[in-house]
């Protein structure tokens, strides 16, 4: 079957459970009325002509009945709202499939122009690589899918994550019913942040003897006032009895307040995440890398997804502090202190953990996102990451074209010491080739599958020039831009720290700032300098006698073009690398197309 096939047969199954569960949620809802107005006729009736306390007795169970019945009619709704999230999560897929990946966040808030390559290689933003392949919930999630993208993983890294990925690609199910989970949830960086705070906080209740005992002593107190005040008839020994309970809120107010300003807004964050988390806890997992994840959720046989659930519960009963009525619940009962050191008692046992499982949470999140595009293009490989400094891509395409679209091209090339020349009209597919292959190598470094037949290539790191900008702000020329992106990479080239990794570059149209003498001296002199300390990399080009190099460059210098056929007013493009150099222009026809007289 079929991808699309495959959506749409998910779809439909997902959207009928889903309708079902939907109407006999709606009956039972009719049931329920009925029971509970039913219920309290029969009671009305009966308590006439029975004891009070077996009144009493069969208000308790019918309410613990009725109570059992919402929890069951509860569940058929959070059921039909979870198959609802599935045919949703299928018909996203299915729009994906058909290039529109809109729905998915772009990660637009990660955009650095001062990243390496990201810029250029449309990582982030929209129609993105990132948006393509984004499947994160949380914003912690997102974070660490931005993570794998940014940054190059280590040589153990990529393999583990490799194994993890093709595990994942095939739990299909898991992985819908985990997106499912985790669609409607509603976080912030900055709530996060402010939990971790009052993880770090001193505890105040819990090492303090006074305020430990005294939402125990306070009720008995003020129970005791209350009944003195009526037998004495007189309100002096109730208003007494305040006292104490008004001394100890008003001597803990300011650190109740500060600890429930750090904790509430986590209250539903919490729910969501125990949600997901319980659902990882739930599989089962060969590949290293998973099942470690796994286990830090069920350490020492207790289960994150329960300590979490208690944790957004507590905070749910501290949060009453927004109703008015909560001031009755602290004069009697001390309501803030018996939370507060709840949550402090729950700090003790957990506080050590709460950071790695968010961790374990945001790498399943991540992992999810590649096993789901290696499940979405199963003709794309994993990479070979070997010793020798050499790349070899077989039937490299772009990631982001549609498979029916895409033209591959094969690369073999070294990674120290040699530049490929890439010459070619306007429009025939220079800086999609330069895309295609950086793309493809973050994505070998990030442990990803690849658009590829095969890809062989050593640890590599990618610098572009392709996309600079003025920057007004800084009173930069565009120009000016290019060079100082230029002579970063330069330095990256001559600098090598990391003997384990080459450099790899991609330029687009080197000095394009600068008139055409300027533009083709400098450019000779870059590449001799970018060969000579042992640089390697593609330069994209119009600028057909830097083809020259070739001839006294001892073979550090390949050229290769993408020819454009031209036949009558009409333009054929078939995009693919050849050797040599290029002998198609097609400016002025393309001038002539725009209604501009050459």
């Amino acid at each position: 079957m079929d991808l699309q096939s495959f959506y749409k047969e998910r779809i439909s199954v997902f959207s009928e459970r889903a309708a079902f569960l939907k109407a006999k949620y709606n009956r039972y809802s009719i049931v329920r009325l009925i029971t509970f107005l039913g219920g309290l006729v029969l009671i009305a009736l009966i308590a006439t002509s029975i004891p009070w306390f077996l009144t009493i007795l069969l208000i308790a169970i019918s309410l613990a009945g009725f109570s059992r019945f919402v929890n069951w009619h509860q569940t058929i709704q959070e059921d039909y709202l979870h198959h609802q999230a599935l045919s949703t999560v299928n018909k996203n897929e299915l729009d994906c499939f058909n290039d529109d990946y809109s729905v998915f966040e772009n990660g637009e808030e990660f955009i650095d122009p001062k990243h390496p390559y990201t810029i250029d290689l449309d990582i982030f933003g929209d129609y993105s690589f990132f948006q393509y392949i984004n499947r994160t919930a949380t914003v912690i999630g997102k974070m660490r899918l931005a993570e794998y993208l940014r940054k190059n993983a280590s040589r153990e890294e990529i393999h583990v994550r490799q194994e993890a990925i093709a595990e994942m690609k095939e739990k299909t199910d898991w992985r819908h019913h985990f997106q499912a989970r985790g669609m409607h949830t509603k976080d912030s960086l900055q709530h996060i942040q402010l939990l971790n705070e009052w993880i770090k906080a001193e505890p105040f209740v819990i090492h303090n003897t006074l305020y430990k005992i005294a939402p125990f002593i306070v009720p008995f107190i003020v129970i005791t006032g209350t009944i003195i005040s009526f037998q004495q008839s007189s309100w002096y020994y109730f208003l007494a009895s305040l006292i104490p309970s008004g001394y100890i809120l008003r001597k803990t107010h300011e650190k109740v307040s500060e600890t429930h300003q750090r904790t509430s807004k986590a209250e539903k964050t919490l729910a969501y995440y125990s949600r997901m988390i319980g659902h990882i806890e739930s599989g089962h997992f060969e590949s290293q890398k998973l099942r470690e994840l796994q286990s830090i959720f069920l350490h020492n046989d207790q289960a994150a997804s329960k300590s979490i659930k208690k944790l957004s519960y507590i905070i749910s009963q501290l949060n009453v502090r927004y109703n008015a009525f909560v001031i009755l619940l602290n004069i009697f009962m001390l309501w803030d202190l018996v939370w507060i050191r709840a949550l402090e008692n729950w700090k003790a046992q957990h506080s050590d953990r709460l950071a790695q499982w968010f961790e374990a949470l945001r790498e399943f999140e991540a992992i999810n996102s590649f096993g789901n595009l290696y499940f979405n293009n199963p003709e794309w490989v994993f990479p070979t990451i070997q010793e020798s400094s050499h790349l070899k891509g077989e039937q490299l395409g772009h990631p982001l074209i549609h498979r029916k679209k895409r033209v591959c091209n094969d690369l073999m090339m070294p990674t120290q010491g040699h530049i490929k020349l890439v010459t070619g009209s306007n429009m025939a597919g220079k800086s999609t080739y330069l895309r295609t292959v950086g793309l493809n190598i973050v994505l070998a470094m990030t442990g990803a599958p690849v658009c590829a037949r095969v890809f062989e290539l050593p640890m590599i790191r990618v610098f572009t020039s392709m996309r600079t900008q003025d920057a007004l702000h800084e009173s930069t020329s565009s120009f000016y831009a290019e060079l100082k992106r230029l002579k970063f990479i330069i330095e990256e080239v001559e600098d090598r720290k990391n003997a384990e990794t080459d450099v790899f570059f991609l330029l687009d149209e080197i000095l394009k700032g600068t008139n055409s003498t300027d533009r083709h001296t400098g450019s000779k002199a870059l590449i001799r300098q970018l060969i000579k300390s042992k640089g390697s990399g593609i330069i994209a080009t119009h600028d057909l006698e830097l083809a020259a190099l070739e001839a006294e460059s001892n073979g550090t210098v390949e050229n290769l073009c993408i020819e454009v056929e031209v036949k009558g007013d009409q333009l054929f493009f078939d995009y693919k690398i050849k050797p040599g150099v290029s002998q198609s222009f097609n400016a002025t026809q393309l001038m002539r197309s725009m209604g501009i007289r050459v």
